[in-house]
């Protein structure tokens, strides 16, 4: 009797162990083709070959996924590089990025086709009224190198809908979101990135705590890998991952995820010698520089501080 109570204590706590631990990766909003490569490795089991659970939460949280990170309620989130740095400014100098989505910022200023507008320094010193959030790092940015800013400034509070009913109206947008849904609406639009005037912070980073990496290298090494995985086939072959992510979230439509889709690939895959989500230690240390310049942190970082060199 005690040889089979130990027998079956045995199969119970080796059972309970071989369990992955769930691994919560919170995104920055809610499901779309800026996640694509996430849900991927979800639905394509490469987070299972690598003997990970990982859970995907979907964004829209008051609360920055930086904080999430540096108080422990999340494993991994996704963020923008700045927001990394300011982190690492304001004392959480846990946190570090696996993974950089986005090698160019689809980050933008939309306008009227009609304004004839050709640069954002044009933008910024005629009249009209600009939709932007103030004190964001590339504002900020954007002010101090072409301000004084003329236009009228007003909070954008998200979609097109101000900017579809006023010709005088420019707003910030993402070249892969807001300007489809302006397309779509019949608008003939112009669209200038923020990262050709110099300010080109990796998007969609992929983030945990210095903690977990020194604990849990196996586990940040195979979440990366499943990661990079989940993106080369999300690039290569979209259509399936849209049909869950369109199902997670029906506001969006399979033709907007479509061509969404298409537009992000060259902000991707760059060139053919970068691997998907590599970084360097140069493209931190400028943004570093950047951010200080502007004074949106009060000191210099160095930049292997602030992610995991692969």
């Amino acid at each position: 009797m005690i040889h089979r109570f130990w027998g079956l204590l045995f199969i119970f706590v080796a059972a309970t162990c071989a369990q992955a631990e769930t691994l919560r990766l919170a995104l920055d909003w809610k499901p779309g083709a800026e996640f694509g490569g996430f849900y991927a490795a979800q639905e394509l089991g490469y987070f299972q070959d690598g003997s990970l659970d990982v859970q995907i939460l979907a964004g829209g949280s008051s609360k920055p996924n930086t904080q999430m990170i540096a108080a422990g309620e999340v494993e991994y989130a996704l963020t923008s590089a700045d927001q990394v740095v300011i982190a690492h400014d304001r004392g959480m100098h846990d946190i570090v990025a696996l993974f950089a989505t986005f090698q160019t910022n689809p980050q933008a200023i939309m306008t009227h086709a009609a304004r004839g507008f050709t640069s954002i320094k044009e933008i910024l010193r005629s009249d009209g009224v600009l939709l932007w959030q103030s004190g964001l790092s590339f504002t900020l940015f954007l002010t101090k190198h072409f301000g004084p800013v003329k236009p009228t400034v007003a909070p954008y509070l998200g979609g097109i809908g101000d900017f579809e009913h006023d010709p005088m109206v420019s707003q910030q947008c993402y070249v892969t979101d807001e300007s489809i849904l302006a397309k779509a609406a019949g608008l003939e639009i112009n669209t200038f990135l923020i990262a050709d005037t110099g300010f080109d912070p990796y998007g969609t980073v992929l983030i945990t705590s210095r903690q977990r990496l020194e604990t849990a290298p196996r586990e940040v090494k195979a979440m990366v890998t499943a990661v990079r995985k989940g993106w080369e086939s999300y690039l290569d072959d979209p259509v399936a991952t849209n049909a869950i992510m369109a199902k997670l979230n029906p506001a969006i439509s399979l033709q907007t995820l479509a061509t969404s889709a298409a537009l992000q690939s060259s902000f991707i895959r760059t060139d053919e010698e970068t691997r998907v989500g590599a970084m360097t230690a140069s493209r931190w240390q400028t943004l570093v520089a950047q951010l200080l310049d502007v004074g949106v942190i009060s000191k210099s970082i160095e930049a292997n501080q602030l992610f995991l060199s692969q």
